[in-house]
């Protein structure tokens, strides 16, 4: 018997949480190098919805008609993006600006408390429906 977390919604919240605190990682260490010299910034390709209903619900896409708009997915792998050619680059070679660091840090941040309060929410709604609270 399967548990109340392996739910699709809750499995993709969970992710969801989970590729935020990656991406904090990521983000602490470019500005932890940011006097690095050589030190290239570096981030984590979005995680996308798509990615979430295939791996999830494995719904799949199809036109019916030729009237239909295409769905076409974004080749990204896994991981990390590809390192952006960054605008500003000291002569030590090193790309990371703190300030658009500090900005990645608090949407991070701020996106990860809405994914932590939908699933709280989410499992709250779930505990009532089953008259528990």
């Amino acid at each position: 018997m399967a548990g109340i977390g392996s739910l699709p919604l809750l499995q993709a919240l969970t992710e969801k949480m989970r590729w935020h605190q990656s991406r904090q990682q990521v983000l602490a260490e470019n500005i932890a190098n940011a006097d690095t010299p050589g030190f290239m910034e570096r981030d984590l390709n979005p995680l996308t919805f798509d990615e979430q209903v295939k791996s999830l619900a494995q719904v799949t896409v199809s036109t019916t008609s030729p009237n239909h708009i295409s769905v076409s997915s974004i080749n990204g792998t896994e991981g990390f993006g590809s390192e952006k050619s960054a605008f500003e680059v000291t002569p030590s070679g090193n790309s990371v600006s703190l300030e658009d660091e500090m900005m990645k840090v608090a949407g991070n941040d701020m996106d990860y408390q809405t994914v932590t309060a939908l699933y709280t929410r989410s499992m709250a709604i779930l505990r009532t429906a089953l008259g528990r609270s």
